[in-house]
Formats: C-alpha cells, sequence, structure tokens
C-alpha cells in the first residue's frame, strides 16, 4: 500500500485507496481524441514519403498497418497495467513493475526520445525557415494560413500539389533556371530530367538500403504513450474499455491521414522525394504561395511544441535527478538551458532529419511502444488473475521480444548504412 500512497496523491487515512479510474476526469470523449491525434501526431509524417519511396506503396501500407495495430495492442497493455495498480504516469509504471531501476530505465527512454522530437522540430525550423525568410523579402501576405490546422492544411496541400506539379519536371518552364541546379540531389542519383519514364511510375515493392529507415520512421510517428495515460486520467467518465476506444479511434485517424500524405507526396515525385516531405517542393518553386503558406503552419506549429516536449524530459530529470528535493528554480533553469544547448548541437550537427528519424525510430519508439508495455504487463498483473503461462502474458512477452528484435536489426541496418557512406547522398539539406 505504501507505494500506491505515493502514486495516488491525498489518500486519506482509513480511507479505500481509489483506483485509476476512480479518478474524476472532466474531458470529453470527443476532445480526447484530439488529444490523443494532436500527441501521436508529429514531425514524423514529413518522413512518410521517403519511407515509401524506399518500400514502395502496398509494402508501406502493410508497414504502417502493421504499426498502427501494435500500437493500439501497446495502448491495451499500458491501460490494463494501469487499471491493476492505480498508476498515472508511464515512470511511475515502471516503478511499480521493477522499482528505482524501472523508473530511471523508462524516464531515460522519455527524455531520449523527446530529446529526438524537439530535435527534429528545430530541424524543421532549420531547414524551412531560411525559405520563408528568402520568400518574404518580397512576399508579405501569407500569413492567413496560420487560420488553418497545421497538419490538414499540409494533408490537403500534398494531395492538391500532386495533381499540379507534372513529373518529369522538366515541363515546368517558368523556374527552369532554379532547377537546374536542385534536381541533381534527387534520391539514389535519379533525376526529374532524367528520360526514362519508368522513373515516374509508382513502385508497389522496393527493398534497397533506404528501407531500413522505414520502420524507425513509422514508429516514430505513432509514439504517444507517455502520453495516454494523463489523457485517461481526464477522460469523463473514464473506463479501460472507453479509452482504448479514444485511443482506437485516434490511431485510426492518424493512420489515414499518414497514409494519404505518403501515398500523395510520394505520387508526387516519386524516386526524388527529400527525407523532409516540405523541403522537396523547392524542386518546384521555392516561392510558391501555397508551399510557402505551409511552411509558416509547420514553423509555428513546431516552434510552439518545442516547450510542450521540454516539459516531460525536465520532469523526468527532476525526478530520476532530484528526487526527494522540492522545487527550485535553479534546477529548472539549468536543466532547460542544457537540454536547449544539447538539442541545438545535434541538429547543427546531424546532417539530415531521416538520421533523427532513424535512430530515435530505432531505439526509443521500440521501447516505448513494444518492450516496455510488454514486461510492465507480465510484472504488475498479479498472476493469480493471469498466470505466468496464460495467453495474454505469451502474447505480451512476444510482443516485447518483437520490439527488442526490431531495434537490434534496424540500429543495425542504419549503422551499416551510415558506415557505408550512402546516407549522406539523400538527405536534400
Amino acid at each position: 500500500m505504501a507505494e500506491r500512497d505515493e502514486f495516488l496523491p491525498g489518500k486519506s487515512p482509513g480511507i479505500k485507496a481509489p483506483q485509476f479510474t476512480d479518478f474524476e476526469g472532466k474531458t470529453s470523449f470527443g476532445m480526447s481524441i484530439f488529444n490523443l491525434s494532436n500527441a501521436i501526431m508529429g514531425s514524423g509524417i514529413l518522413g512518410l514519403a521517403y519511407a515509401m519511396s524506399n518500400t514502395g506503396i502496398v509494402l508501406f501500407l502493410i508497414l504502417l498497418l502493421c504499426i498502427a495495430i501494435l500500437s493500439a495492442y501497446s495502448i491495451h497493455l499500458l491501460l490494463r497495467s494501469a487499471g491493476v495498480v492505480g498508476i498515472r504516469a508511464y515512470e511511475q509504471l515502471g516503478h511499480r513493475a521493477f522499482g528505482q531501476p524501472g523508473k530511471v530505465l523508462a524516464g531515460s527512454i522519455i527524455t531520449m526520445h523527446n530529446i529526438g522530437a524537439m530535435s527534429s522540430y528545430l530541424f524543421i525550423v532549420k531547414s524551412e525557415l531560411p525559405l520563408v525568410m528568402q520568400a518574404f523579402l518580397g512576399y508579405l501576405g501569407y500569413t492567413s494560413g496560420f487560420s488553418l490546422s497545421c497538419m490538414v492544411f499540409f494533408l490537403i496541400s500534398v494531395i492538391y500539389k500532386k495533381f499540379n506539379i507534372p513529373c518529369p519536371l522538366e515541363n515546368i518552364s517558368s523556374h527552369g533556371n532554379h532547377l537546374v541546379s536542385v534536381l541533381e540531389e534527387s534520391h539514389d542519383n535519379h533525376s526529374f530530367v532524367s528520360s526514362d519514364v519508368d522513373f515516374c511510375e509508382a513502385q508497389f515493392f522496393t527493398i534497397n538500403m533506404k528501407t531500413a529507415y522505414t520502420i524507425p520512421i513509422l514508429a516514430f510517428a505513432f509514439v504517444c504513450h507517455p502520453e495516454v495515460l494523463p489523457i485517461y486520467t481526464e477522460l469523463r467518465d473514464a473506463t479501460k474499455k472507453r479509452m482504448q476506444k479514444v485511443a482506437n479511434i485516434s490511431i485510426l485517424a492518424m493512420f489515414v491521414m499518414y497514409g494519404l500524405t505518403a501515398i500523395f507526396g510520394y505520387l508526387t515525385f516519386f524516386g526524388g522525394v527529400d527525407t523532409e516531405l516540405l523541403h522537396t517542393y523547392i524542386k518546384v518553386d521555392p516561392l510558391d504561395t501555397l508551399i510557402l503558406c505551409v511552411r509558416m503552419a509547420v514553423l509555428v506549429a513546431v516552434t510552439l511544441t518545442v516547450p510542450v516536449v521540454l516539459f516531460p524530459i525536465r520532469r523526468a530529470l527532476l525526478q530520476l535527478l532530484f528526487p526527494e528535493k522540492p522545487f527550485h528554480w535553479a534546477h529548472h533553469i539549468s536543466i532547460a538551458v542544457c537540454l536547449l544547448i544539447i538539442v541545438n548541437l545535434l541538429v547543427i550537427f546531424v546532417p539530415t532529419i531521416r538520421d533523427i528519424f532513424g535512430i530515435i525510430g530505432a531505439t526509443s519508439a521500440p521501447s516505448l511502444i513494444f518492450i516496455l508495455p510488454g514486461i510492465f504487463y507480465i510484472r504488475i498483473v498479479p498472476e493469480e488473475t493471469e498466470p505466468l503461462k496464460s495467453i495474454p502474458k505469451i502474447m505480451a512477452a512476444c510482443f516485447a521480444a518483437l520490439g527488442f528484435v526490431f531495434m537490434v536489426m534496424s540500429t543495425s541496418f542504419i549503422i551499416l548504412d551510415w558506415v557505408s557512406g550512402e546516407s549522406r547522398s539523400g538527405g536534400g539539406h
């Protein structure tokens, strides 16, 4: 009971400790879906078209569906574990399952993942801000794009541009002088001005060295698990079934949005898509009004998101470094400054955003989606309820093992790609 007292503050002596769902949430079902969808949605959407260009349409959609289903199952394991012990934070599940080492492990992985997320956001700023500033020297009337939802606006623009950009790009004559310098950056040494008609045909199945980045990019795009329990806490009339429905609808919505973004982004540029889709449009017209609006919206979104992502990193580090000490401004500010310095150094020295997607998606993402929920479930759910050899626990063990295999294989292939030097040829930044 001592542990439960720690995780459920406000418990009065002699009163039965409440379970997770005894807390009175005030957030509606629809708003909870919006909140979780917002937690899922991130910079990973910009790398999906590149991932599709290295797998083909059919293989990509199969992998996207698999990651979506596995993410929903992972949330089921988290909700089941949280419901047993009444815990409302990912790190505290680690503490309940493995004591202080479990808390340190979960906090460290969350910190690593959020540093990667912050780095990807600032990388987008590094990549897109110069283009926007250049355009603003002559065009100052595009702020109306801020009124639109950033990523929905981005998706609509990608779909629209698919039907306005011909392939090969040599058909565009108004900006031909700009194309000469940028088309040489096309993926895998292809060129949009190539006479090879096959280059402008969609591939359904493709396997190459860059395919190793696909699953990490997809995993990175679906991580929302540290936010699931706080959203569960605030859900009105919260039950596990109701929260699972929130998760399923949110994941389905993101599956559709991710799929459409990848398909139309890929069908616009085919094998020439860059690691960051939005950056690819400079190959057409760097001053395009619609794309400039999208860049502005994305820049505002990621700039405002950086402080939000900073909060859970700082919270995790404060719990790990100063668990028993009261709040102190010196700790608060010093951690924030150190994190910003580290993240900015990463953004300066990492050549492409694909490297961030790849290494974070191959390490912290499978840990948060596969490994930790599986082992937490096995440790937390009592054997009286589910024996160790029961089907649910065997499935959870296999789920965690799958995540470990995926982590080792993806990391190995990505490091091999780095060593070979090929990863530096397709960045486009």
